[in-house]
């Protein structure tokens, strides 16, 4: 038995645990980065990289970060997904539930239709209406890019004179403006990580100002959700179809909220404060899943 492993950097730690964990059940890997996969249409192999039959040669492909890039190549790796899970690859996640939450918008838009709490938010290509939508939402709001993971990008806004600028800079490069209320929440967040139809492990983000990433520095530990924020997190993780999620939940003053589904969670923080090995479940769950 193979897996594959599509990941920019082979030795990132989250690629490097899920290695460790396929070692462990005599289980060989393969990782490459998505860019250098060459895709055939009418001649064999379909799918080549690192000199591996991508069809042929694996069980599994578990995508790790798929990469910033242009629109044709984010479209081309997308393509490239969506075949080798129509000729029969497992592919995890699958590409729908990565194009659902690789897009802010979307995801929250699921969420919303199907009774799931989420922050107010407004997104337009217009600086009028995002002024107006600015006002709507109280004077105080998080800019966010509309793809975009980790933190990266996002602002907070409360004066008027700087939102426009901010409005006008983001459409000038023809970017979507994507605002969402500030939601008071105490300088943390909830990291809930599913997999399957359950929460594994979950990790209360502390940080020194309103962004709670892990990667911008703050501070996890460990917490028992309650059935409440469990159940809203299995919802939430099976609605856009992630097998495997990080769900990110703000504690408002008028109870939770879900903020992202991320597809392609990493779990370095989280791993830190959990009893249980992420990397071994996510294995164990690909297995069962092969089993059916």
């Amino acid at each position: 038995m193979k897996f594959g492993i599509a990941t920019r950097n082979e030795n990132s730690w989250s690629s490097t645990q899920i290695r460790e964990a396929l070692a462990k059940r005599r289980i060989s890997s393969e990782c490459f980065c998505l860019s250098r996969l060459v895709a055939r249409v009418g001649c064999a192999p379909y799918f080549e990289a690192a000199n591996v039959d991508v069809q042929k040669e694996l069980d599994a492909l578990l995508i790790r970060p798929i990469g910033r890039g242009s629109v044709d190549e984010l479209v081309f790796r997308m393509d490239v997904l969506y075949r080798l899970q129509r000729l029969g690859l497992y592919v995890i996640n699958s590409p729908e539930a990565i194009e659902h939450c690789v897009d802010k918008y979307d995801v929250l838009a699921i969420l919303e239709e199907n009774g799931v709490p989420v922050p107010r938010t407004a997104t337009t290509e217009n600086v009028n209406e995002a002024m107006n939508a600015f006002c709507e939402l109280g004077g105080d709001v998080i800019v966010k890019p509309l793809f975009g993971s980790r933190g990266v990008g996002a602002t907070r806004v409360r004066d008027k004179d700087v939102a426009s600028t901010v409005f006008r800079a983001i459409t000038f490069h023809h970017g979507v403006v994507y605002l969402q209320e500030f939601v008071n929440h105490g300088h943390s967040d909830i990291r809930a990580f599913v997999i399957g139809n359950r929460v594994i492990a979950a990790m209360r983000r502390m940080a020194d100002c309103w962004k709670t990433n892990y990667s911008q520095g703050a501070h996890p530990a460990p917490i028992e959700l309650d059935k409440m924020i469990e159940g809203l997190s299995i919802k939430s993780a099976e609605l856009v179809g992630c097998k495997i999620a990080g769900v990110d939940i703000l504690e408002s003053p008028k109870g939770p909220v879900v903020v992202e589904v991320n597809s392609q969670p990493g779990w370095r923080g989280l791993q830190s404060v959990s009893r249980v090995n992420v990397a071994d479940e996510i294995v164990d769950f690909v297995l069962s899943e092969l089993k059916k």
